[in-house]
This record gives structure tokens, sequence and C-alpha cells, in this order.
């Protein structure tokens, strides 16, 4: 799924498109800290995010995905 990452600077607004989430998240976190663009926010398709708030959706997800897989592998089915 792509990932439409935005960010302002001196008036303009630069964008471009990542592949993946971590890729969304680390050119957001370059334009944010490393290159001082403010506003960036990242797109999913459905939903605007913040960088703040992107980071809290990756990782409730990386949560429930290792939560799944634990309860996969859990023999005793609990």
């Amino acid at each position: 799924m792509p990932y439409l990452v935005q960010g302002c600077i001196d008036d303009r607004t630069l964008a471009v498109i990542a592949a993946t989430a971590k890729e969304a998240f680390a050119k957001a976190i370059e334009w944010h800290v490393v290159e001082g663009l403010t506003d960036v926010s990242i797109y999913d398709g459905t939903t605007s995010y913040s960088v703040d708030e992107f980071a809290s959706a990756m990782a409730v997800q990386e949560i429930a995905a290792t939560m799944k897989m634990a309860n996969d592998n859990d023999p005793s089915g609990q």
C-alpha cells in the first residue's frame, strides 16, 4: 500500500510517495527532524496521521501482530 508523506517549508508543500509504512515513517522523521519541515503528515489512503500518531498506530499494529503470532504458536490454544 503506498503512503503519501507531506511537509511544509518556506510556504511550500513537499510530497513524496513511499511504498511501505516503514519508508513513510523514515521519510517523515527525516523531513521533520533533519530538514526542519513543519506540518509533516502521512496519509495511508484513508487517514492522515501526524508523525506521533503514525508511530503510535505502527506500534499498536506491531503489538497486535506479535500477540497473534504468540497465540498461534501456543500449543495449549490459550
